[in-house]
Parts: C-alpha cells; structure tokens; sequence
C-alpha cells in the first residue's frame, strides 16, 4: 500500500458504504441505525489507478472517556494517527451539525491533510447541504454517493491533490514499493519455521508427517463464543495493545474484525467476532447482520476458538457453538476465560475435564485450556492447543496403513450381518484432509448400522491420533467387475 486513509464522521453518514465501495466487497455491515460501526477495519482499497490502505471507524461523539461512546471515540482517534490522511464524511441530504464543526477542529489539530466528502449527494435538496459544508473550513466539498458509486473519479483527484499531486504520489508509492522489498527479506529469515521451536514446531512434530498446511500462509482463527465471554480482551491480550473496543457492556463486537500477528514465528490472522446468542433471541436486524458475519468467519477459518466463561461453563449456547463449528468441518479448541475468577481452581479443571469429555463426545479428545484474557495467563498453552490441532486437522494417512487398520478392525468386531446377509468392506482410503476425510467401499453400504460406523470413526480417532477434529466417513458401494458378464449370460 503506498498510503493509508482513514474515513472518518458523526454516525449515519455512510462512512461503511463508502468504505464498502472503495475496498470492493461487502466487509463492514451497513444499517440506517447509528453507530453501527465500533471497531475501526482496515482493508485495501482501489480507486482508479489508485490503490491504498483504508481504515473504516467509529461515528465520532462527544463523551466521557468512560463511556462506550468514549472509547469508540478512542477507537477512532487512533485510526486518525495511524492514517495518512483523511476522509472527513458529511452528509449533504441531511445538511451539517453543530458536531461536524466540532469535528473539523479536531481533524485540523491533527494537521494532516483532509478531503471533505459530501455524501447522498444524489438526494433531492442536497445541494444546501453541499453548500453550507464550504462553512467548516476544509476547502472545497467533493459530492459523492457512495450507496450508487457516483463521484469517484472526482474523490480519485480530490486524494491525490490532498497528498501533494501526481508526482509526489509517485514518489510515495516509490519510496513504499522499497521499504517492502527490505522488509519482505527480513520476514523471510524471519519466520522460518524451527522444529521443537515452540508452538511453530509442534506442527511439525506431529506422529504423522504428511500434511496439507502450508506453514508460509497465515494460520486463519476465529474467537467465538456467548456475549461478554472475553473474546476481544483475550485478542487485545494477544496482541499487546488495545486494538479492540471492549467494556462491561454485553455485546460490543458487532462485525469481525481481523487482526494479524506473529506467534513464535508462525503468522496468524485472527478474527473476532460478535457473541452468538440463541437463534430465538436474536430478533434485531442488526443483531442478525451481526451473527452472519460472525457465521461467515467461522466457515473461512482454519482453527475456531470457542471462548466459555469459566465462572459459568458450558450453557446451552456454548455446546450448540462446539457442534456448529464441528458441523462445519472447523478445528475447534475450548478456552474457559476468566480463570482468574475461580478460586478451587484443581477442583474446578478436574470437573471441566469430565463435563468435556462427557457433553463432547462428537469431538472426543478435544483440546481444553483454561486461561485469562484479562491477565494473559495460559495463553502460550491455549496457541500450543491451536497449533497441535492445527496439525492434526490437516493430517493425511497412507492408504496401506489405512487398509492394515480396516483389517484389524473388522477381525476385532465384524461387521454384522443384516437379512442373513454379512457386509464386506472391501478397503479405505483418505480423499481429503480439513478437516480429514475417508471413504469406505462396502458391498452394502445403505445396510450397515449408524453403531458400526461410529466404531469405525472412534478406532480411526484412536488408532491414528485425530483427537478434537471432526472426521467425515462416507460409504461407496464398490464396482462389480462381473456385472458385465452377468447381462451377456443373460441375453
């Protein structure tokens, strides 16, 4: 990215659409309701001939620093100190604000170029609108309708005259262009994976070496859970910083925001997510907007943490979360939060320990940890959980070793036999991994009991060491090679 910009405004204005316009897909939820948006979202951006790195952020209120208000606003600042510049939303249908003219004196004390941008302006009336915007003092307004992409030649030259023209943008993209080549070498030595190295290396270390995962893409993993189970905090705990809004508030998170970092030499990209409440709960537009987006993340993820909270583990919610990421083929580990708020913690973990094992059994042997977001406690166990079941997911078996276990398996416990018929199970072999994937050629495949199946499904689970993934079996019905001689004989 030769340059970054931020979008900022007072709610409802369309900073989301815009931001949704320029990036080229539907990343941040838009809604008439203010406020929508509370996480500032980066992305890449293209307009015209120019390609740069856009932040989308909060609607911009005045209130204590204490509020949830307050810290969006926080939010929001920061995205102004981090960007190059700005692009300082009004909204021409609707006319300006005494809070826009609040707003223009903080962008001015930043003293980082702006580009005033007059939204709806296809809305009948918006041309007072257009005009009192000239009253703030930030040059001439550039109209635009981000809902229907009108305007964007004139806000492609209105950014570029912002940063100086055509050559110094040259320049700048020049100058970035060098700094990656430098850095993109260093990265290189950088994040070489080391065997025994950590979590880095577990991956490696696995019983079985033949994997899919390619250690040079980043690891993709969604924190899920219930409402207020501390899945921003623990991703803020991560990262080292306050990246993500979070408070006492139930239900702050509302898009999936994704991060990125470096865990001993492994890049990760992590997305949080909005609390998952009962489907009979959630009656709000916005709320289901929310818990799709949430939805979306899960399936694009390679790894799902489910966050609990330990002080009140597994409710209905939290077991109906672990079985919609089995369902969706994800490799799921089980966090319990706020550990430092138990107080017979051995007592506790035992009983954590057999409530898994017990309201799991879909993803037996599925990875455990207790930890704290808020102190950073267990978190290096939490990523060598991630990691190892990173491993195990993407995990291929040999077809020879496969059939040696299918033999031992039906001489341990035949299969039955149905209408005085025996099934023969001719061989096995694996088709896909992520999660792993076997197809069993039977003779009968519509007869053989659900029971014999899951016998199957466990012994591979055991014999192979796949704890805590799901595991797809599915049945053929194998070729006939003298079906063709049979009609011959018959005609």
């Amino acid at each position: 990215m030769s340059f970054s910009v931020a979008i900022v405004g007072r709610p409802n204005v369309g900073k989301s659409t815009l931001f949704n316009r320029l990036a080229g897909q539907r990343l941040a939820l838009v809604d008439d309701t203010p406020g929508v948006t509370r996480d500032r979202r980066p992305a890449e951006a293209k307009l015209v001939d120019l390609t740069f790195r856009i932040i989308d952020t909060a609607g911009l209120e005045e209130s204590g620093p204490d509020t949830l208000q307050g810290r969006m606003r926080a939010q929001t600042e920061a995205a102004i100190d981090e960007a190059d510049m700005a692009l300082f939303v009004v909204d021409a249908k609707s006319g300006l604000t005494p809070l826009d003219g609040t707003l223009a004196e903080l962008l001015r004390r930043y003293g980082k170029p702006v580009v005033l941008v007059a939204n709806k302006a296809e809305a009948r009336g918006a041309e007072a609108g257009l005009y009192d915007a000239y009253t703030l003092g930030l040059g001439e307004p550039c109209p635009i309708s981000a809902e229907h992409g009108e305007g964007m030649l004139d806000l492609r030259d209105a950014i570029v005259a912002a940063l100086g023209g055509e050559d110094a943008l040259v320049a700048v993209a020049d100058e970035a262009a060098s700094d990656v080549d430098v850095r993109d070498g260093a990265g290189e030595d950088a994040t070489q994976p080391v065997a025994g190295d950590g979590v880095a290396g577990s991956a490696e270390d696995a019983e079985e070496p033949e994997s899919v995962d390619d250690p040079e893409k980043p690891m993709r993993i969604a924190v899920v859970g219930r409402p207020n189970a501390g899945k921003s905090t623990l991703i803020n705990r991560m990262l080292g910083e306050e990246r993500l809004l979070t408070g006492p508030e139930a239900g702050i998170t509302r898009d999936s925001i994704a991060v990125d970092l470096a865990w001993q030499g492994r890049a990760i990209r992590l997305f949080d997510t909005a609390g998952l409440r009962r489907k009979a709960r959630v009656q709000e537009k916005l709320e289901k907007l929310s818990v799709a987006d949430a939805l979306r993340a899960i399936r694009f993820a390679e790894v799902v943490v489910v966050v609990l909270d330990a002080t009140m583990p597994f409710e209905r919610q939290d077991l109906q979360i672990v079985d919609l990421v089995v369902r969706e083929g994800r490799a799921a580990v089980i966090v319990f939060n706020k550990w430092d708020m138990v107080d017979d913690r051995q007592a506790m973990l035992s009983d954590l320990r057999e409530r898994t094992e017990r309201l799991l059994p879909q993803v037996r042997g599925i990875r455990a940890v207790p930890i704290s977001g808020l102190t950073g406690d267990g978190l290096g166990r939490m990523m060598k959980a991630v990691s190892e079941t990173h491993a195990v997911w993407n995990r291929r078996i040999s077809t020879a070793k496969l059939n040696r276990w299918l033999e031992e398996a039906q001489t341990r416990h035949p299969p039955p036999a149905v209408s005085g018929r025996r099934i023969n199970l001719k061989y096995m072999t694996q088709i896909k991994a992520r999660p792993p994937g076997f197809v069993l050629s039977t003779s009968r495949p519509e007869a053989l009991p659900a029971a014999y199946t899951r016998y199957l499904v466990n012994g591979l689970r055991t014999a192979f060491d796949l704890p805590g993934v799901p595991i797809r079996l599915s049945l053929r019905k194998g070729d006939n090679p003298y079906a063709d001689r049979k009609k011959r004989k018959t005609r």
